[in-house]
Formats: structure tokens, C-alpha cells, sequence
């Protein structure tokens, strides 16, 4: 599976962002289209196309470390860390070039992750609407399956789950986005369309070691 690998981390994630004086932050997608971020959670691109609407839900269980997620993955931007289960995942540090600060693998499997993180303070609805944007302009044809706020670890993350088609091979990201004043994290686990549904769970249990640091 290394060209999904390759696909995603071309795809949906900011590359480049400059603040400006105004209320709004200037942001460039992956393939260099720019995007005005504000603070109420909108966003448009420089050119004026409008943002979708995305109906996000309000989930109102709560979700906890897993017992096995005892291994540390702590982040040099963010004040957050992911706890994982070493019997289950690996992970390594991504590349200079990469988007990602960390990436995950479930051992001897077809799912992965990535925890992707900035220093800046982004709106999470924000977040959202450039994902889906420029998971669209690899090309795909990128859609939100569900978008759902959620308590963990007590603190309230939006869980998005999208799929797509790009060169052929059918995707599905399932992750959580939060952001503080501290900077903002987009923690996504990924496989293909066929396969989601035999490692969600999996998938989930490493989402849920997602915590602050005290």
C-alpha cells in the first residue's frame, strides 16, 4: 500500500500558513491555492468560492485512553501526545519534507496514520473545510461521511470521517482535529474503502490516546 501512502501525503493537509493583522489567516492548500481562514470558522478561497456546508453533530458519549496505550508519542509543537499500544502499532518520525510529524502503522496491516501538527491556533471548522478542500484537488472526488464533535480524553475534538477515489484506489481518512492556543493538531488514521470497516476499531483505540499534556 505505499502509493496510498504516497497519495496521502500529497493530499488534504496544509503546507504553508502566514498571519496577517486582520481577523483572518492566509493559508496555502497542498497544491498552492490560497484560502482565507476566520476567526468564526469560515473560510474561502482567495477567489471567492463559497465553503461547503458541513452539518456537524454533537457526540455525547466519552471516549478514554485505551488500558494498552501506554506508550508515549509526544509532540515537539503542540503541548498534546498520543499514547499507543506497541504491540499493536509502530510508528516513526516523518521526514523533513513531510507533512506529518509522526506517522503510525498497524503492524502487518493496510491501515496507517498520520499526526500532522502546527504551532498556530486554527479554527477546528476551519481545519475541516480545507481537508476536504484539498482532498478534492489531488484529484478526488472527496466527501464528508460524518463530522461529529466529541469528548476525549476531556478535550472536545471534532472527529471526521471522509472518503474518496483518487488514481483509482477507493480511501477513507477517519480522524479527530483540535486546536488551542497552543497550536492545532490533525491526528488521521487511514486505509482503503474495502478494508475500514475490519480496522475501525483499531483505528479508533489509537485515535482515543490523543491527550493534553498537564
Amino acid at each position: 500500500m505505499k502509493l496510498l501512502q504516497k497519495l496521502v501525503a500529497c493530499s488534504f493537509f496544509l503546507c504553508a500558513l502566514n498571519f496577517h493583522a486582520s481577523a483572518q489567516i492566509t493559508a496555502l492548500t497542498s497544491t498552492g491555492r490560497e484560502v482565507f481562514l476566520y476567526e468564526d470558522g469560515r473560510w474561502e478561497y482567495a477567489a471567492d468560492v463559497p465553503s461547503e456546508k458541513i452539518e456537524y453533530g454533537e457526540n455525547k458519549g466519552t471516549f478514554k485512553k485505551p488500558s494498552g496505550a501506554r506508550f508515549p508519542v509526544k509532540s515537539n509543537k503542540v503541548n498534546l501526545t498520543v499514547y499507543m499500544d506497541v504491540s499493536k502499532w509502530t510508528f516513526s518520525k516523518g521526514l523533513a519534507d513531510d507533512a506529518s510529524e509522526y506517522k503510525f502503522q498497524l503492524k502487518g496491516e493496510d491501515a496507517y496514520a498520520m499526526m500532522i501538527t502546527e504551532r498556530a491556533e486554527i479554527p477546528i471548522e476551519a481545519l475541516a473545510q480545507i481537508a476536504l478542500s484539498n482532498a478534492r484537488e489531488v484529484p478526488s472526488d472527496a466527501e464528508i461521511v460524518m463530522a461529529e464533535y466529541r469528548n476525549v480524553n476531556n478535550i472536545r475534538v471534532l472527529c471526521l470521517q471522509m472518503k474518496g477515489t483518487m488514481q483509482g484506489i477507493k480511501f477513507m481518512y477517519y480522524g479527530y482535529y483540535y486546536s488551542n492556543e497552543n497550536g492545532s493538531i490533525q491526528f488521521v488514521t487511514y486505509t482503503v474503502q474495502n478494508l475500514f470497516e475490519s480496522y475501525k476499531k483499531e483505528m479508533e483505540l489509537l485515535l482515543n490516546g490523543l491527550m493534553e499534556n498537564d
